[in-house]
């Protein structure tokens, strides 16, 4: 018979399955702020043991970043470099190639849900000005936000998550899932040409204008100075003796302090539902442990550092990243993986949990930040056109991602 706890669990994730149904009226963030005062009301939590449960290292992170990155937006610093690469295209050819690189090596470090909000406007006013189909640049932007992502802990917020937990390093993050982020990336490239090859003959000159796109010169000669600052002390933490939330915070004090933009302003750009939505995920996940019924998943799979390691957390990201998103997935795995350990699980996780959301428009939340604002501005992506390329970029380069892993546990 089910536990209160597992009953709460089901109908937590349940929720946040069918709110990624076209046409349900099920909002994420309240799914799991119910199994989260659920657990306590139902008593199988304390208050003081649900506060606990909740990973405060991660949600720091979190809040720093996402300051910093409203900040950089409302300075233009996202259009200014967008624009700044894509000047240089010149043809449909080399568009896709800077638009993919651009969106990828970005989403590394300024989180991929921003890049890509800030992204698809101007990729579409570019493919408008240029009379060019915005379709397959769209989705390489989506591909390439995600895979680009994969390389460090800040570049999407189930690594955050497992950068945290498994206390890797940022260097020692970006070395090993930098190779499977650029060889993904060119991926991604071949594979849009291929699909979409009708679009790709011509030499069809590329326009560039940065019509009704503003950049704030004078907050950007502090805001940018910091942020790179923050990417510095990012890789030399353990020198300097500060953690990558530490880290974060100083960066988001310092940018609020000295930056030209009010800070209210940015304060409202942080997602707090977003952090809502976290906290209280950590909240059911603990609760769901009270069962015992990760105990035996744990058992069950065999999550070693060896080839069957590897591909078992490949093969479940890619299943479940397709029904409850990578986020959820990566908060239920965390406490399994604890009990487990080493580097290369944890990385597994963090490359297939994200690269396997490139594989339909329900398996991340960039893909939906992209179609949502593709729509707001009278462009169409649908479940299928996006599933043709996707599922191919996605098997590739979780092939990819596996090889190369397992290739780096025999060589290390």
């Amino acid at each position: 018979m089910l536990s209160s706890a597992a009953i709460i669990f089901i109908i937590t994730y349940t929720g946040i399955i069918f709110t990624r149904l076209p046409g349900v009226n099920i909002d994420r963030p309240s799914a799991a702020f119910f199994g989260a005062v659920a657990m306590v009301v139902f008593g199988i939590l304390s208050f003081d043991e649900a506060i606990s449960a909740i990973d405060f290292n991660t949600v720091s992170l979190l809040i720093g970043m996402m300051i910093i990155i409203s900040v950089l937006e409302l300075d233009g610093f996202f259009a200014f470099i967008a624009f700044q690469t894509i000047k240089f295209a010149g043809t449909e050819n080399r568009l896709l190639f800077i638009i993919i690189f651009t969106t990828g090596i970005s989403s590394a470090f300024l989180v991929n849900d921003a890049v890509v909000l800030l992204y698809t406007p101007i990729v579409i006013s570019i493919c408008r000005n240029s009379d060019i189909n915005p379709l397959p640049y769209l989705i390489a932007e989506i591909l390439a936000s995600n895979a680009g992502s994969a390389m460090t802990i800040t570049g999407n917020p189930q690594n955050m998550l497992i950068g945290i937990t498994s206390g890797i390093s940022y260097g020692k993050f970006i070395l090993h899932l930098l190779p499977v982020s650029l060889l993904s990336m060119f991926v991604i490239y071949y594979v849009i040409k291929i699909f979409y090859r009708e679009n790709f003959h011509g030499n069809r000159p590329v326009i560039c204008s940065t019509e009704g796109f503003r950049y704030n010169y004078s907050s950007m000669k502090f805001s940018v100075p910091i942020f790179l600052f923050v990417m510095g002390l990012f890789f030399a933490g353990k020198i300097v003796n500060l953690s990558i939330p530490v880290i974060a915070l100083t960066g988001a004090a310092l940018i609020l302090l000295l930056g030209k933009v009010k800070p209210s302003d940015v304060i409202v750009k942080v997602d707090w539902v977003l952090i809502l939505f976290f906290s209280s995920l950590f909240i059911v996940v603990r609760g769901f442990e009270h069962t015992g019924l990760l105990q035996h998943i744990v058992s069950a799979w065999p999550f070693n550092e060896n080839l069957e390691g590897i591909s078992a957390i490949h093969g479940i990201s890619l299943i479940l990243s397709q029904v409850v998103s990578n986020v959820p997935l990566t908060i239920l795995m965390i406490p399994i993986l604890k009990q487990i350990g080493g580097d290369f699980i944890w990385l597994s996780l963090a490359s297939a949990s994200t690269l396997s959301g490139n594989a339909t428009i329900l398996g991340a939340m960039a893909n939906l930040i992209v179609i949502e604002c593709s729509e707001k501005l009278d462009v169409h992506i649908s479940f299928f056109e996006f599933l043709k390329p996707g599922i191919v970029v996605t098997i590739i380069t979780m092939l990819l991602s596996l090889g190369i892993l397992y290739l780096q546990t025999l060589l290390l």
